[in-house]
């Protein structure tokens, strides 16, 4: 009887050990669980907005420490934090899980289509709780890869390209969280311009070209033109005064005042004075008939004679021009990618160690002056209705390489007819 006892004894506490391991067994896998989507935030605290630690991969296992309302507490590679429960699949609880996607759809959907568009494309969180946070949309400077994580030298996704806009997720520090059409991913901050920033670059644009049209009409008393090939717009009412830049026959000016023989005028950015005798109420004809009469006029005191030199590098001047055919137009920009007016001819001629002003009604002082009839490849083209706001570099054949406006960047134009016949100001020679 002992003997039967003792056996019955050990069968129950061989099947109740079996039992206890089976049960610490099911507790250990159900405080594990794998990352069911793309890519998950790994937050400090249990809420959206709380900072980032990490970003877990899918199918990466992580320990479940404790549950809070819509989060879990998980520790992977000795790092402990919060992950919404959404986004992860507790072992042997698939059921359970495939409940809980079809209850967030609002995330999931989110989650497959990025899945399907593309590699390395970040999953867009619950919508409600990221709406929390202002949206902001902004536009890139430059050519750029995102970051997986904000470290500099993290991971690139993909590469977002200049004057592309992006939405705002969430700012930390230097770093900004951006959504693009397809991808999420982390931008320097210094890389990002806002949309009113961009609108505010294109109101100064236009403001620059109709500057003469915005400048006080009740002080102005009228408009004449230069009526000499050259003329020298002095800092002083005095020959012997600084000369502020030349200006080339048939530029308008706007006069302000005039007194003893000298106007005082305004031309794009710049103002001066003019010998009164130099100006015109009409513009002169260029044809070889009035030769005789310019040549004339070229003797009075304030005025220049002789053609510039000849140019040394305006065919490789064109040749590089050119090269930049199809990059974008920014204000402001000065190369290498995106560019406005007088920072690609800047840049250009700054390749062959010429140094120019910034603007263009600047560089109308820089260089000899050319008659349109001397035009060379390589020589600086200026144009404008009241005054200089637009220069591009002559290539030949009636033919001006420019950086145009921001819909059509860095193209070619001809100067033989339309606006830019129209609205011929003058050229200089600068190499």
């Amino acid at each position: 009887m002992k003997s039967k006892k003792s056996i019955k004894s050990i069968v129950m506490f061989a099947i109740l050990g079996i039992m206890t391991l089976f049960f610490i067994n099911m507790s250990f896998a159900a405080n594990t669980a794998k990352v069911s989507v793309e890519t998950a935030n790994l937050r400090e605290t249990a809420d959206s907005e709380g900072k980032i630690l990490d970003q877990l991969s899918m199918n990466e296992e992580v320990e479940i420490l404790e549950k809070t309302e819509n989060w879990y507490k998980v520790k992977t590679k000795n790092v402990t934090g919060y992950i919404r429960s959404d986004l992860l699949t507790v072992k042997d609880e698939e059921t359970e899980e495939t409940e809980k996607t079809e209850e967030n759809t609002d995330t999931t959907v989110e989650n497959e289509e990025n899945t399907q568009n593309n590699e390395n494309e970040t999953v867009v969180e619950d919508n409600k709780e990221e709406n929390k946070q202002e949206e902001k949309t902004k536009i890139v400077l430059e050519d750029t890869k995102l970051k997986i994580v904000p470290v500099i030298n993290a991971t690139d996704i993909i590469e977002v390209k200049a004057n592309q806009e992006v939405t705002i997720i969430e700012t930390i520090n230097d770093w900004v969280c951006i959504q693009t059409e397809t991808t999420k991913g982390w931008i320097r901050n210094e890389k990002l311009k806002s949309k009113q920033d961009e609108e505010k670059a294109d109101e100064q644009e236009a403001e620059s070209e109709e500057k003469n049209e915005e400048y006080s009409e009740e002080t102005k008393l009228k408009t004449l033109y230069i009526a000499s090939e050259t003329v020298n717009l002095r800092k002083e009412p005095s020959t012997d005064s600084e000369i502020v830049s030349r200006l080339s026959l048939n530029v308008a000016v706007d006069v302000y005042s005039e007194e003893n023989g000298w106007s005082k005028v305004k031309v794009g950015e710049q103002e001066g004075y003019i010998s009164s005798s130099l100006l015109s109420d009409k513009k002169k004809e260029t044809s070889r008939a009035s030769e005789t009469l310019r040549t004339s006029e070229n003797a009075s005191s304030d005025t220049e004679t002789g053609s510039a030199p000849p140019s040394q590098n305006g065919g490789s001047v064109v040749e590089t021009a050119k090269s930049y055919i199809g990059c974008s137009y920014s204000y402001g920009g000065s190369g290498p990618s995106s560019f406005d007016c007088s920072g690609f001819t800047s840049y250009i001629y700054k390749q062959y160690g010429v140094s120019l002003n910034r603007t263009a009604a600047g560089q109308y002082s820089n260089g000899t002056a050319v008659s349109r009839d001397e035009l060379q490849p390589g020589d600086l083209v200026m144009f404008g209705k009241s005054g200089i706001n637009h220069v591009g570099i002559y290539i030949g054949g009636g033919q001006i390489v420019h950086a145009a406006n921001p819909s059509r960047g860095v193209t070619t134009d001809t100067i033989n007819s339309g606006y830019y016949y129209n609205n011929y100001v003058g050229a200089r020679r600068v190499d």
